[in-house]
């Protein structure tokens, strides 16, 4: 797959480097999460190639702060800052109520990471999955209309090389009856955000709606890792890990956003801007458990089941 596409780009490529030379103008995006860090570089590179861009965000004014700082960096005026709490079914609906006319892009981007203690949100889920899966389903799916208005939308779903960690634990998705693991939870819900790709590429080839997920690679300075403890034990990972830049870490999503080269590709998963195909043994590949089928129907009938009981 990776020959037949012929992606000219690696690891080190920017968010600048894979849109260099394409044309957005007429386009229209939503970025979740774009009040910072990756979120925000990708929004950034898509008004820079001339979409209209909506950052979807919990913090109202940070998301206007950076879309300003966007506007005056690119000179694109249609950058826009929307309330978007991913948390709050009431708020999902009011956005996707309120989004008018056809969505070109969706960069299904925020999410939170290796909480320290058991958290659970009023409806009682695990907060990571409620947060990183839960949430962006009920945005994504409640969009399918005007996704597919567009003739051709993309969706981009982020994930992580964590969703290693675990598969989905239908038995007890939401640790009522076993020992809550911060980074397991995580992968949980990163394995969650593959198989929602998987299964909306499929359900969704008859509305020209291609959607792919992606794992950007490990980024410092994006504030994933602020309920993090650094103990000497993560702080030898830490130094031993080869960072992105915000810049690298944020051009496999531009690029499944926006790029030519990747028209008409969906249900795979992509890493350092180029497909990576499902192993066993390769720790930066995509685990068997994420790529299952059978698992993606089942989490899709499930994630409806659990929101339509709010």
């Amino acid at each position: 797959m990776t020959d037949q596409l012929n992606i000219p780009f690696t690891k080190e490529s920017t968010a600048d480097d894979v849109i260099a030379g394409v044309d957005l103008t007429g386009k229209r995006a939503i970025v979740t999460g774009a009040s910072s860090g990756l979120g925000a570089e990708t929004a950034r590179a898509l008004a820079c190639a001339g979409a209209d861009v909506t950052l979807a965000v919990r913090n109202l004014d940070a998301g206007r702060q950076v879309a300003a700082d966007i506007t005056a960096k690119t000179g694109n005026a249609s950058v826009h800052a929307r309330k978007l709490d991913l948390d709050d079914r009431a708020c999902i609906d009011a956005f996707v109520a309120a989004w008018e006319g056809p969505l070109h892009i969706l960069v299904d981007n925020a999410g939170i990471m290796a909480l320290p203690e058991l958290t659970r949100t009023l409806q009682g889920w695990e907060q990571q999955f409620a947060t990183n899966h839960l949430g962006h389903f009920a945005l994504t799916t409640g969009l399918h209309d005007v996704l597919a208005a567009a003739g051709g939308a993309r969706v981009v779903v982020v994930s992580s090389a964590t969703h290693q960690a675990s598969g989905i634990v239908f038995d007890d998705i939401h640790y009522d009856n076993r020992p809550y693991d911060p980074w397991q939870a995580y992968g949980q819900s990163k394995t969650a955000n593959i198989l929602f790709a998987l299964e909306a590429a499929k359900r969704w080839a008859g509305d020209k709606i291609a959607v792919n997920a992606i794992e950007p690679g490990a980024i410092y300075d994006t504030g994933l890792l602020r309920h993090v403890e650094i103990t000497p034990e993560f702080q030898q990972i830490v130094d031993a890990t080869a960072w992105k830049t915000v810049e690298q870490g944020a051009a496999t999503q531009t690029l499944l956003a926006a790029s030519p080269l990747l028209e008409g590709i969906t249900g795979g998963y992509f890493a350092d801007s180029n497909v990576i195909e499902r192993s066993e043994t390769n720790p930066q590949g995509l685990a068997p458990h994420a790529a299952d089928p059978e698992a993606a129907g089942r989490l899709w009938d499930l994630s409806e089941q659990l929101l339509n009981q709010q």
